[in-house]
C-alpha cells in the first residue's frame, strides 16, 4: 500500500522545510507519494458584475500558471531528480479547507505545513488557519519548524 503525504508548499525556505521533511519520511517507506499542494488563497464570496468575473477568472488563471511554472514545477522535478515519487497541484481557496480536501480527496496518510515562513501559503496558515487544520483535518497534521 502507497502512503500519501500531502505538502502544502508556498515557494520559501519554509515549504522547503516541509518537503524536506516529507522527503525524509518517504524514504523511510518502501511506497510514498508526496503531494505538493499550492494553495492561491481566494475567496469565493465576491459580488462582481459578469465583466468583472471574467477579469477574475483570467487573473485567477494567470495565477495558476505563475505558481505552477515558479514554484511547483521546480520542486517537483528536484524530487523527481532524487528519486521521489511525486505530484502536485495549484489550487484556490481558504488555505486549511483546501489542503483537507485535498488530502480527503487523494485519501492521503498526512499533511505536512511548515511552522513559518516569509509570505506565502504557510504565512496565512500558520495562524488561525493552522490551528484550524490541525482541529479539523481528516489526517493527522505535522507542523514543522
Amino acid at each position: 500500500m502507497t502512503v500519501k503525504i500531502i505538502v502544502g508548499i508556498d515557494g520559501t525556505g519554509s515549504g522547503d522545510r516541509a518537503i524536506n521533511f516529507a522527503k525524509s519520511r518517504a524514504e523511510r517507506m518502501d511506497a510514498c507519494e508526496l503531494i505538493l499542494v499550492y494553495v492561491v488563497e481566494w475567496s469565493p464570496y465576491s459580488f462582481q458584475t459578469p465583466e468583472e468575473n471574467e477579469a477574475r477568472h483570467k487573473r485567477r488563471e494567470q495565477e495558476i500558471a505563475l505558481a505552477e511554472s515558479r514554484i511547483l514545477t521546480p520542486a517537483m522535478e528536484a524530487l523527481k531528480a532524487e528519486g521521489v515519487n511525486v505530484r502536485g497541484f495549484v489550487k484556490h481557496g481558504d488555505v486549511a479547507e483546501t489542503l483537507d480536501r485535498v488530502a480527503r480527496k487523494e485519501a492521503a496518510d498526512q499533511i505536512v505545513v511548515a511552522r513559518s515562513s516569509e509570505g506565502g501559503v504557510v504565512k496565512r496558515i500558520f495562524g488561525s488557519s493552522t490551528a484550524n487544520l490541525v482541529m479539523n483535518a481528516s489526517v493527522p497534521v505535522t507542523v514543522v519548524n
